[in-house]
């Protein structure tokens, strides 16, 4: 089912825009003339505009910036409980995606729920639909359809909308904690640049009219300033050439795991590195285990959310350990990556 896009007036002369699912434009603006809202303007939505061969035949011809847009965690993840919260209700799937779509207020999310509807409707499984929608990841997909064959949809839904929740509240914590030495720096950089292009070569006057001699380190701190006034394009350059070797090095699979590697080891940044990294790979672990997912399928998906090699490795080690009905700990204690209190809990569970 089409949805439209519509701007309008109000039976109180307000003026109101958002989305609704219709048939064709002629039902979308009778549905909206019912609900007392005025039509100014209708436009059927890209993301569901015709039928997948046509759709696919108009992405050679056109471009939508919708197709582009990222969907936000909080907005799937309150789509998500309002989904969940349909289906505890009793509401039939079809119907509660119908009415989801109808709430939700990002165009990009409103189409893809469409999408998923539609394909809910032929007969496909909410999981396979959602794989196919495109911005649901791994984790996502695998614990719907482990509910859909658990027959506990409702909680998976529910336990995947507190994961994303605890998801943004780490990353703004992260971010918080983070905004104020990246502000610092910047400014740092400022006052050298001003430093260096400005009130450097005044000094340097000033002290060449002494006829003094001048400290080493005097010398060489000017010498470099006007290595810089002179050769700015220079740096720009071999900087801009540094970041694509290093770039180009990190797709490598050595380079990659050198970089995870190196990054765990750093004196202060990595422990906060280490500590995300562990913690999102336990609350994904402990989220798959409980929407019903064997423990190895779990580990498999947990272990590409710590983003980590060195990790993942340990990680594909206690796998495999699991896989040979052994210990789960014994693995993450030997790899010295985890820490103890992380190993107990995990022996002891």
């Amino acid at each position: 089912m089409p949805v439209y896009a519509y701007k309008g007036v109000t039976q109180a002369g307000r003026n109101t825009r958002g989305f609704v699912d219709a048939d064709s434009a002629r039902a979308a603006r009778a549905k909206l003339r019912r609900d007392g809202v005025f039509l100014t303007d209708l436009s059927e939505s890209a993301a569901e505009r015709q039928g997948p061969a046509s759709a696919a035949k108009s992405r050679n011809v056109s471009f939508d910036l919708s197709r582009f847009r990222r969907i936000a965690p909080l907005d799937l993840a309150l789509a998500t409980r309002q989904l969940s919260t349909l289906i505890g209700a009793g509401v039939p799937l079809v119907q509660g995606l119908s009415a989801l779509a109808e709430q939700v207020e990002t165009a990009r999310l409103k189409g893809v729920i469409g999408q998923i509807r539609d394909r809910v409707n032929e007969g496909s499984t909410l999981g396979d639909a959602m794989a196919q929608a495109g911005p649901f990841s791994d984790l996502y997909v695998g614990m719907v359809r482990a509910g859909e064959a658990g027959g506990a949809l409702e909680q998976v839904l529910a336990r995947l909308a507190e994961y994303l929740e605890s998801e943004v509240r780490l990353r703004n914590k992260v971010g918080s904690i983070l905004i104020y030495p990246s502000v610092m720096f910047g400014f740092a950089l400022i006052v050298v640049g001003v430093l260096v292009t400005v009130v450097l070569p005044q000094i340097t006057e000033l002290l060449a009219s002494l006829n003094q001699p001048l400290p080493f380190y005097t010398r060489a701190i000017i010498e470099m300033a006007r290595f810089m006034q002179s050769y700015w394009w220079a740096v720009a350059a071999a900087l801009l050439v540094l970041a694509i070797v290093v770039r180009a090095v990190l797709r490598t699979q050595a380079g990659h795991a050198n970089f995870d590697r190196l990054k765990l080891r750093l004196p202060v940044v990595g422990r906060t590195v280490r500590l995300l990294a562990i913690s999102r790979f336990t609350r994904t672990l402990s989220t798959l285990l409980a929407g019903g997912l064997p423990i190895v399928r779990a580990l498999d998906t947990a272990k590409h959310v710590a983003n980590n090699v060195v990790l993942g490795a340990a990680i594909d080690a206690a796998r495999n350990s699991v896989t040979a009905d052994q210990s789960l700990a014994q693995p993450l204690r030997a790899s010295g990556e985890f820490p103890p209190i992380v190993v107990q809990m995990v022996e002891g569970g």
